[in-house]
């Protein structure tokens, strides 16, 4: 009767998974054909190679998880692959010279990402050495200090060069993002009986059970500051409070963590030129719009600009924005697919966190709770910062939009935990359903 069970849901599961996947095939591929006919008024195979590797890898990590990984969830794959395919298709718009490697990126990510959902019998390697994992994210991230460079020859040094590859860089603090997330899901995993003590003898009792944690948390904490990667540290932040509200059930943490977020980016904005800069871009970008603030107002122009349904894809004029490959591709979205195409990067986000919560509510074992729970918040939370930053509803915090982003670290650390995910929920009976 298993057997049989197993195969309904594996068939059930092939079907979703694949009638998902034609759908995000079919956007991906027909909007890469628009490109090509607008920008040479032909079908070029330069616009197309990069979405036809994205098909194949796509089409052959759905046979994979089919065979392997039958009670897995069918909807977050999908959801993946439609960012993926979609960011080549912007990419090529926006910084054509950059298409090559983040195809190189997306399929050393995507051979990751099957890695982790299929092979490991289990994660107890990640719960026991968290101590170990996380020392060695701090120790490459205090390399950059040394070490550090910036490939585009100015701003903060944040990448390492990967030994013996010419012209690849690294960002450490991307992988620290992942290995803090295992660090304090098997943290509270291994602590939850030592809280329920701890409670008993009041705020004493709370601090010393979580002195060890804010120890390690913290010295993440001033290395990123130290660093300038600001960004970085406000996800972090909000990773952490938001697990330590899950762990403890005391909103208090979360008012008092709040709190301090506030008073970090007042004593921000006064020591550090770059958040001054930023949050005076946020709330009047206009007397600077043609030097300090040009970014933001570019950004909101393309806003406007799209409207409703968009210029079209290769019809608008989104590279006028600096950066745009990377930090506002989200205005490059807005400008040629509209108000449409950016409630639909909403909503893609909104339902793969959805999907990341329900597996962390489902799980059995508390580690995988906490882990579901944290990778789900922080693409989440950095989605938004990065999506709030661009339409000015927030300051610039400098993240990336996860999987449609320039960026071969973020993609790859992001399919490493879209590979966790999808083994979590291969454990989990019936997510599908």
């Amino acid at each position: 009767m298993q057997s049989v069970a197993l195969e309904e849901i594996q068939e059930q599961n092939g079907r979703r998974q694949a009638g998902l996947l034609l759908i995000a095939s079919g956007f991906v591929m027909v909007n890469a054909v628009a490109l090509s006919l607008a920008v040479d008024g032909a079908l070029r195979w330069q616009h197309v190679w990069a979405p036809a590797v994205w098909l194949a890898l796509m089409a052959g990590t759905h046979l994979i998880l089919h065979r392997f990984k039958p009670r897995r969830d069918p909807f977050i794959l999908p959801l993946v692959a439609l960012l993926t395919g979609w960011g080549l298709v912007l990419i090529d718009r926006l910084a054509a010279n950059f298409l090559a490697r983040q195809v190189m990126w997306l399929v050393l990510g995507t051979a990751v990402l099957l890695a982790i959902a299929i092979l490991p019998h289990n994660l107890r390697l990640l719960r026991r050495y968290r101590y170990t994992w996380l020392t060695g994210g701090l120790l490459l991230l205090a390399a950059t200090l040394i070490f550090g460079v910036n490939p585009s020859g100015y701003g903060a040094a944040l990448w390492l060069p990967v030994p013996l590859i010419g012209q690849v860089y690294f960002q450490p603090s991307e992988l620290l993002k992942l290995l803090l997330i295992i660090f304090l899901a098997s943290y509270f995993d291994e602590r939850s009986a030592m809280l329920a003590v701890s409670r008993q003898n009041g705020w004493r009792g709370i601090l010393t059970y979580l002195a060890p944690l804010l120890l390690m948390w913290g010295f993440c904490m001033v290395l990123l500051v130290w660093q300038r990667d600001l960004g970085a540290a406000t996800l972090f932040f909000i990773v952490f409070l938001a697990l330590l509200y899950m762990a403890t059930g005391d909103g208090r943490f979360v008012l008092v963590g709040g709190g301090l977020l506030l008073l970090a980016g007042v004593f921000a904005y006064f020591a550090f030129d770059l958040v001054a800069l930023r949050v005076d871009a946020w709330w009047n970008p206009w007397p600077d719009a043609d030097d300090r603030a040009f970014q933001i107002v570019q950004s909101l122009y393309a806003l406007a600009a799209g409207g409703v349904l968009g210029q079209g894809v290769g019809q608008g004029f989104p590279i006028y924005i600096p950066v745009v490959h990377s930090d506002f591709v989200f205005a490059a979205i807005a400008e040629e697919w509209g108000l449409v195409g950016s409630l639909g990067t909403v909503m893609i986000f909104t339902l793969l966190a959805y999907r990341g919560m329900r597996l962390a509510l489902l799980a059995k074992r508390p580690f995988q709770r906490y882990l579901a729970a944290g990778i789900t918040i922080l693409i989440s939370a950095q989605a938004v910062l990065i999506m709030a930053g661009v339409t000015k509803l927030l300051p610039l915090t400098g993240v990336t939009l996860p999987l449609i982003s320039y960026g071969g670290s973020s993609m790859l650390i992001s399919s490493a935990m879209i590979g966790l995910l999808l083994y979590m929920s291969g454990a989990v009976e019936e997510i599908g359903q």
